[in-house]
């Protein structure tokens, strides 16, 4: 007996997610994202394994039109349990985290203002996210996602996010293919002798 499944695939949820939330996010808020938003059956376990199979299974040349990837910390090398997609440039891709997640804040809960209704999930994924933002509790008080989402803007516009240095951006013009996708090896520590 077969099991056929209508879901999308967990690749295409993730994607989903992340063209939601806009900005480098953790596999947790990717997966509670979809949850409360979406339908799928997206799980931190299978994001995990989704990025390992994105990473063995790319070939130099794929055509392949969009990857999940690690986001890129400021020297281009993966930043664990962060994710990205392939198409987002470099600005996109490199984390800022506290910046991230407030942008990501203000979509998804403009996302929220925009329906009928914010159903039982939703709300709940709001109330979490209203705690990382300065007023964000206060703002939701009011049972509407778009107070928080002003106040995500607000606590963004307080504490603005430099552009990428020059020396980032030409080095990443510089990688490889894999490198851009996945970041550069980190070096190991090495201490040097007496």
């Amino acid at each position: 007996m077969t099991s056929l499944s209508t879901l999308p695939s967990t690749r295409e949820q993730a994607r989903r997610a992340l063209l939601l939330i806009g900005a480098p996010a953790s596999s947790r808020l990717v997966v509670d994202v979809h949850g409360a938003l979406f339908d799928g059956d997206l799980t931190v376990t299978a994001l995990a394994a989704l990025l390992r199979e994105e990473e063995r299974g790319h070939q130099a040349g794929d055509a392949t039109a969009y990857r999940i990837c690690p986001a890129l910390r400021p020297d281009l090398t993966a930043a664990r349990g962060l994710l990205t997609l392939s198409v987002w440039p470099v600005e996109g891709r490199v984390a800022v985290p506290r910046a991230d997640l407030l942008a990501a804040i203000v979509r998804i809960a403009e996302f929220i203002a925009m329906r009928e209704a914010a159903g039982v999930a939703a709300t709940a994924l709001l109330r979490r996210l209203a705690d990382e933002v300065p007023g964000g509790p206060e703002a939701y008080a009011v049972q509407h996602p778009a107070a928080l989402a002003d106040a995500a803007r607000s606590a963004l516009a307080t504490d603005p996010v430099a552009p990428l240095p020059a020396e980032t951006v030409r080095r990443w013009e510089e990688l490889d293919e894999r490198q851009r996708l996945f970041g550069v090896p980190r070096l190991p520590h090495q201490r040097g002798r007496a």
